[in-house]
């Protein structure tokens, strides 16, 4: 990964037209061809970016951008679409690279785990059905796991701790994936947390995906009805 420290301007032309004025900012160039352009903010999301498959090159100012005080100009442009990200560097503050080798893939959080561990040994929390496997692949990762319900349909079942819009995205595109599968018809979702936001709710079940919230502590076997007050 190679990191630079600038002072630049970003233009960005294709689907939509976007333009950053000159600040100082953060750009990181992948291992996987991506560039991402970052400020002081914003949390982990960029402000602008451009996705593999994609072609950076370097090239020296021109005669207008040498008198505006630009040293080096980044071009990159997506390998299937006309989109192109311009990047227009006036003074580079630090330039790092480093190659951090090979990643392991995020591991879930305990709960998160033990969460569809049991879930898929207690399907009929779902409304019954078989488990046909945990970590069913998809082209861009695996859904939490695949059920098939007494009716005979599909159902692909994402798990979280807290369910929030960026899980309902999630399954949503495992979704539109798996349903092009002729063999995965009829094909519902169903998005499983112990706690689901209102703004997740209302975007599942507008998008026609089942919420179930579970009890993790019921479902461990640790919750005793007798000792509740209500």
């Amino acid at each position: 990964m190679r990191t630079v420290f600038a002072q630049c301007s970003v233009e960005y032309s294709g689907r939509l037209d976007a333009h950053l004025e000159l600040a100082n900012r953060l750009l990181m160039v992948k291992a996987d061809g991506s560039v991402l352009v970052h400020s002081d903010g914003g949390s982990y999301k960029p402000l602008n970016w451009m996705s593999p498959p994609c072609t950076m090159s370097v090239r020296e100012p021109d005669g207008e951008e040498t008198d505006a005080g630009v040293s080096e100009v980044w071009e990159v442009s997506n390998n299937k679409t006309s989109d192109l990200l311009v990047i227009r560097l006036f003074e580079v503050l630090a330039d790092y690279a480093h190659d951090l080798g090979t990643e392991p893939g995020l591991i879930k959080d305990g709960v998160e785990a033990h969460l569809q561990q049991l879930l898929a040994e207690q399907v009929d929390r779902l409304g019954g059905g078989s488990l046909i496997r945990r970590e069913y692949p998809t082209p861009i990762g695996p859904v939490d796991l695949m059920i098939r319900d007494t009716n005979g349909t599909y159902v692909a079942v994402e798990v979280k701790r807290r369910g929030e819009i960026d899980g309902v995205e999630q399954l949503t595109r495992y979704l539109d994936l798996l349903g092009r599968d002729p063999l995965l018809q009829p094909l519902r979702g169903i998005f499983a947390a112990q706690a689901i936001k209102p703004q997740a709710r209302v975007l599942a079940e507008d998008r026609g995906i089942e919420c179930v919230i579970l009890d993790y502590d019921e479902m461990r076997g640790i919750d005793h009805p007798e000792d509740r007050l209500f």
